[in-house]
This record gives C-alpha cells, sequence and structure tokens, in this order.
C-alpha cells in the first residue's frame, strides 16, 4: 500500500526560492562593487605616478573597459554572469603604457628624437638603443592582495540572501 505525503507549506517555500534570485543579484553587486573600489584603491596607491595619467584610469566598471585598457580578467560565457559582470582596468587612450609599467620592457631601439643621434657604436643613425624599463607590478598585486575577501564576500552575499529570503 502507497503512503501519501503532503507537504505543508510548499508554495510558500517556492515563493521563498523565487524570490532569492532577486535578493541575492543586489546582495552579490554590493559585494562585487566594494570588492572592486578596493582593488582599484590599492592600484592607484601601488602605480608609479608621473603625471598621474596612469594613476587616473585606473577603474572598474559593468561591461567592457575603455578602449586602450589592459582588464584582470574576462568572464568566457557573458550570458552566464549577465549583468553581474565587473571589469577592473587600468590605462586608456591617453595612458596607453599600463602593460609597460606593470610588466617592465626587454632593451629595444627607437626612433632617435632629432634626425641624427649616435647610436651605441658611435655612428650617426636614425635609431638608438633603448635600454628597456624595469617592471613595476600595481595591477596584479593589487588583484592577488584582495581576491579571497573579495570570494568570502561574495559567498557572505549569498548566505544572507538565503537568510533574508527564509526569513520573510
Amino acid at each position: 500500500m502507497a503512503t501519501i505525503t503532503k507537504i505543508i507549506g510548499l508554495q510558500k517555500l517556492q515563493n521563498k526560492l523565487n524570490r532569492l534570485p532577486s535578493v541575492a543579484k543586489d546582495l552579490i553587486k554590493q559585494a562585487l562593487e566594494q570588492s572592486a573600489a578596493e582593488i582599484v584603491a590599492m592600484a592607484k596607491s601601488l602605480v608609479p605616478v608621473d603625471d598621474g595619467d596612469l594613476r587616473d584610469s585606473i577603474g572598474w566598471t559593468y561591461g567592457k573597459a575603455p578602449k586602450g585598457a589592459m582588464t584582470l580578467g574576462k568572464v568566457a560565457a557573458s550570458e552566464l554572469a549577465g549583468d553581474l559582470t565587473i571589469t577592473i582596468y587600468a590605462g586608456n587612450s591617453k595612458a596607453y603604457y599600463a602593460r609597460w609599467v606593470e610588466f617592465g620592457t626587454n632593451p629595444h631601439k627607437i626612433e632617435a628624437k632629432h634626425a641624427k643621434s649616435l647610436g651605441k657604436d658611435g655612428r650617426l643613425g636614425t635609431e638608438v638603443d633603448h635600454p628597456g624599463s624595469a617592471k613595476s607590478p600595481f595591477f596584479y598585486p593589487s588583484y592577488r592582495a584582495n581576491k579571497k575577501q573579495a570570494k568570502r564576500r561574495i559567498n557572505k552575499a549569498l548566505r544572507g540572501a538565503a537568510k533574508k529570503v527564509a526569513a520573510q
């Protein structure tokens, strides 16, 4: 003989579960924004400052970064994250050299500023040797320093959303 079980409050539970995505989305957005702001603040404090263009170009946005900026990473399938995709970036059309500051450059030849310059061998020419530049990481160290805290904050937001919906 089959036993029939009646679940009391099933519709109420289903209503709460239906509300969970919107509540979770709001709390996750707040966690993402706070984490992005912390990463940006640290990167701005670590970047070497000459004229301030590179420092001023560091920021975050929903969606794509400005043209010429380097990013920390991209979501492979944007439909999975939807509007919860935050992009942290450094550089823009004016501060196009963000990568060079972060990773440094190897020795290379550059065009001489004057029509005739002395090359390494002492001969006149239009190219001169550039010794390269040392790296001054500011972007990835900021991300790595804040990554664990950002994950904890997002997990806490998910737990908080579940508790908030369950309490209603």
